[in-house]
């Protein structure tokens, strides 16, 4: 019995790291998506309001989202229990999405991303407070680690822009964003009723274009949508496929597999990226005073992914 008992457990044990695993794979591609977004969207927002953009490319990739639930369920996709889940999901994501477009304009893309760094400590917060998810002292320690990092970017890497705390209207505009989408997180695992998760999405996902769409409906209607520019439409291409559809099943299937603060700790990983792409875009690369808050951030992420769960 006892040989019994303890084969049962390290196949549980296997099955469990394999899905943990699985988790910090989603997240790698989930990071990678994002910071491509905001490159990406950063040549668009020049030619289209942020609504807009974010009406557009929810619309598509809950298209995608629906096809894909009716083909993995076989045609029998469940109706939204407690709608009011949904709404309060979208909305949360629908804060997020239009404020990152906003800030676009604003500033640039590297301090935006770093903006958004901040999100795995506030949802460490969150996942207390909803979860009661307790970090272990050296996953907390990192988390602020990396948040000092991300602060350094969002200044620029300029010391007296961070003692006169000179921080930009973008950066404070999507802030309420980023807490937006860090409550987000920890609500996924609360408000799951046992769904499927491609069906979870779905309606997450019409939530959330159903909340920018009321929001924007008037910049929607008066956008001239036939003389907008080719890379608005590569923009809206990449945002829907990859960054709505993509990111939104990304992060629930990891948001079921790991805590709150490791879920969202891969977005450490966004600024490397943004400077990567902005480079190979020809926009420039960083400083490297500005690079290296960025490398403190991806130091913070390694020890809170290999760290053990509370």
């Amino acid at each position: 019995m006892t040989d019994l008992t303890e084969t049962a457990a390290r196949r549980y044990q296997f099955a469990t790291g394999n899905q943990k695993l699985l988790g910090h794979l989603a997240m790698f591609a989930f990071s990678a998506f994002v910071a491509g977004s905001y490159s990406i969207g950063a040549l668009a927002t020049p030619h289209i309001g942020p609504a807009a953009v974010n009406a557009v490319r929810f619309l598509i990739g809950t298209t995608l989202m629906a096809v894909a639930a009716w083909i993995l369920l076989k045609g029998r996709i469940p109706a939204p229990r407690a709608a009011w889940r949904f709404l309060v999901l979208g909305g949360l994501m629908a804060v997020f999405f239009v404020t990152m477009f906003v800030a676009l304009r604003l500033t640039d893309p590297v301090s935006t991303g770093a903006v958004f760094t901040l999100m795995p400590l506030m949802s460490a917060f969150f996942g207390y407070l909803l979860l009661g998810q307790v970090p272990r002292g050296i996953a907390m320690a990192s988390l602020v680690f990396a948040c000092l990092g991300s602060i350094w970017v969002i200044f620029n890497g300029d010391l007296d822009a961070l003692l006169a705390f000179d921080v930009g209207e973008g950066e404070m505009i999507f802030f309420v964003g980023v807490v937006c989408h860090a409550v987000y997180a920890p609500l996924v695992k609360r408000l799951n009723r046992g769904e499927p998760l491609v069906a979870f999405t779905l309606w997450s996902l019409l939530a959330t274009g159903l909340c920018i769409a009321l929001y924007g409906a008037r910049e929607i209607m008066d956008t001239d949508w036939g003389s907008l520019p080719p890379i608005v439409w590569i923009s809206v291409a990449y945002l829907a496929i990859f960054t709505t559809a993509g990111t939104t099943f990304l992060v629930q299937f990891a948001a079921m597999r790991l805590p709150a603060a490791k879920v969202l700790a891969y977005t450490y990983l966004t600024p490397c990226y943004i400077i990567l792409f902005e480079g190979l875009l020809g926009h420039g690369w960083a400083r490297p005073s500005v690079a290296a808050g960025a490398i403190v951030t991806v130091l913070g992420l390694l020890v809170l992914a290999f760290s053990r769960d509370a």
